[in-house]
């Protein structure tokens, strides 16, 4: 059995030592991978007045070794580590911290092959009419990254229950969360979707997702984007790219002469504009694909504005050629 000296050396004052332990507990993963999980979870559960910072040194070992070993993974200690990553990533009600990202981490590790099991306490705590704590929404947007197959199926129940909360939501940082939700959610769908002949339920259609799809978009849109917050419009806008391409096509062109205007006005509100450049990129291929024929009446307006951008690129390049 796995010493608890070991892990008792995690609280040392000196980050090298502190470094060394979760090296050595990874090496002791690699020859024992279920020994170490299931006594990290232990360690964990008996000293629950462990601080913040050495729980999340002790996930983070968790999670390199659990992606590592995934398919050595047996049922019930998977059971044990979903508990455990819940628990401790919703004990406090912060909005983001290491501690609570470590834990989220061991949960999508562990969905990587027991996306079921988590799905199923990750669920009980996304519940209707109660705003969700923020690492569960973000737990649910990392899960359908790492693994789309296994998450688009929830997908349609996870976005009926999530669309009543966007209304709830009034604190710009958790905006930021579900935007960052809606996005990741569109890609994984997009992507499951484009691999229709490799994925488990090849009947699942962009119908499923276009009324909610749309329904959020409009709350992000009309309301979130028009926020003094640059960082809560820029997620606005990292969402609505993908968000794009699920809409139905007729609410698409409905919108297009208003949503082209809305993404070009970011350009003059923030110095850094790559991601309102992909975003813009990905609705130009959304309105291409489903034949636009509002795109004409726009193009003036575009060219100016990536005439423009364009320009401005060049001339820092010159600019920073002439410092260097």
């Amino acid at each position: 059995m796995l010493s608890f000296t070991l892990l008792d050396a995690i609280t040392d004052k000196e980050p090298v030592v502190q470094e060394q332990v979760c090296s050595a507990l990874c090496s002791l993963g690699e020859a024992r991978p279920r020994e170490m999980l299931r006594t990290c979870n232990e360690y964990l559960r008996q000293h629950d007045k462990l601080a913040q910072p050495y729980r999340a040194l002790i996930l983070r070992a968790m999670e390199m070794v659990l992606s590592s070993h995934i398919h050595q993974l047996d049922k019930d200690t998977a059971s044990i580590l979903i508990l455990l990553a819940s628990s401790e990533m919703t004990r406090t009600k912060g909005l983001d911290c290491d501690w609570q990202r470590a834990a989220s981490s061991v949960l999508v590790a562990v969905g990587k092959r027991f996306i079921n099991q988590v799905m199923e306490e990750v669920l009980g705590r996304f519940q209707p009419g109660v705003l969700p704590h923020c690492s569960v929404l973000q737990t649910l947007a990392s899960l359908s990254v790492s693994n789309a197959f296994g998450m688009v199926p929830f997908l349609p129940s996870i976005l009926s229950t999530m669309l009543p909360m966007l209304g709830m939501a009034k604190q710009d940082a958790l905006r930021v969360v579900f935007c960052c939700a809606l996005q990741h959610f569109s890609e994984s769908t997009l992507e499951y979707l484009a691999n229709l002949d490799q994925a488990p339920d090849p009947t699942v259609r962009r119908d499923a997702f276009a009324a909610d799809i749309f329904s959020a978009y409009d709350i992000l849109f009309h309301h979130w984007l028009q926020s003094r917050d640059a960082k809560l419009r820029l997620a606005v806008v990292a969402a609505l790219g993908p968000m794009s391409h699920l809409l139905p096509s007729e609410k698409l062109e409905e919108q297009l002469p208003r949503l082209l205007p809305g993404v070009l006005s970011l350009y003059k509100k923030h110095a850094e504009t790559f991601q309102v450049s992909k975003s813009l990129g990905q609705i130009l291929e959304a309105a291409v694909s489903v034949g636009s024929r509002t795109l004409e009446a726009q193009l003036d307006a575009l060219l100016a504005t990536l005439h423009t951008q364009v320009g401005w690129g060049r001339g820092c390049r010159q600019r920073w050629g002439q410092v260097t």
